[in-house]
């Protein structure tokens, strides 16, 4: 037990030193599949206030804080306002935006490979669901597409190429060239459950749909489409109606 409190101890202090680690670290590894060093970190993690985050469809974990902390911490006034990373209003529509274009087709990607592959297995292992590393399916956004396609809508060149900065800075995406790629907290911080909808049945949905990027538009618009629905079931004839037969025998049994 003093070894998994050692190992807890070790993750805690580098996760609140880096701020997200991937989970392929070993310390990261070894609380994914030891109960008890798992437990551990969460205690000591919640005696100051902060929880893990910790998602299957991501490579990375990072820390949060307890909603008991964040009222401490930011207050009523914090807690109503829009983010806590003093992002402005266009840098956050920049995030939901690049949010869009790389995790909700990486999310397609990653399920339909899971199911392709459980699909050529035996049913001994048909609750093995294996999902890919995000790094092998998460797309990348071309910066010039990106300006293109909304660069009037987000303060145009000059405030898009500041609030990039802000972003990759806060560890949203990560930089190559001219190519824009999942950062280690694009897939933590936002709440895919949540977001999702909101995106595909709205109206940024039908601009993201029309973008210029060749990997994500047909992506998203894959995922637009509704599910076919299921034949039609013919309908039972209608039951004869008891009325006429009802007013019927009332006229025969009213009085002359």
């Amino acid at each position: 037990m003093s070894a998994a409190l050692d190992d807890a101890a070790a993750l805690a202090a580098q996760l609140l030193a880096r701020r997200w680690l991937p989970r392929n670290h070993p310390l990261v590894r070894r609380a994914l599949i030891d109960t008890d060093v798992w437990t551990a970190l969460g205690e000591r993690l919640s005696a100051v206030g902060l929880r893990v985050i910790d998602n299957l469809y991501a490579d990375h974990i990072s820390l949060a804080m307890l909603r008991p902390a964040e009222a401490a911490v930011f207050g009523e006034t914090g807690l109503a306002a829009n983010n806590n990373l003093d992002l402005p209003r266009d840098g956050v529509a920049l995030l939901v935006v690049l949010w869009s274009l790389i995790v909700l087709p990486k999310r397609q990607r990653q399920v339909a490979r899971a199911e392709a592959k459980e699909e050529g297995q035996g049913e001994f292992f048909a609750t093995d669901k294996p999902v890919p590393l995000a790094s092998s399916v998460s797309p990348t956004i071309s910066y010039r597409s990106l300006l293109a396609d909304f660069g009037n809508q987000l303060g145009k060149k000059m405030r898009l190429d500041s609030n990039l900065k802000l972003l990759e800075r806060n560890g949203f995406i990560t930089r190559r060239g001219e190519d824009i790629a999942e950062g280690p907290l694009l897939d933590l911080l936002l709440d895919y459950d949540t977001l999702a909808p909101r995106i595909l049945d709205g109206a940024l949905g039908d601009v993201l749909e029309r973008s210029s990027d060749p990997q994500a538009a047909p992506l998203i618009a894959k995922m637009r489409q509704p599910e076919l629905l299921p034949p039609e079931e013919e309908e039972e004839e209608p039951l004869p109606s008891l009325a006429p037969a009802i007013q019927k025998q009332q006229q025969d049994d009213s009085p002359i």
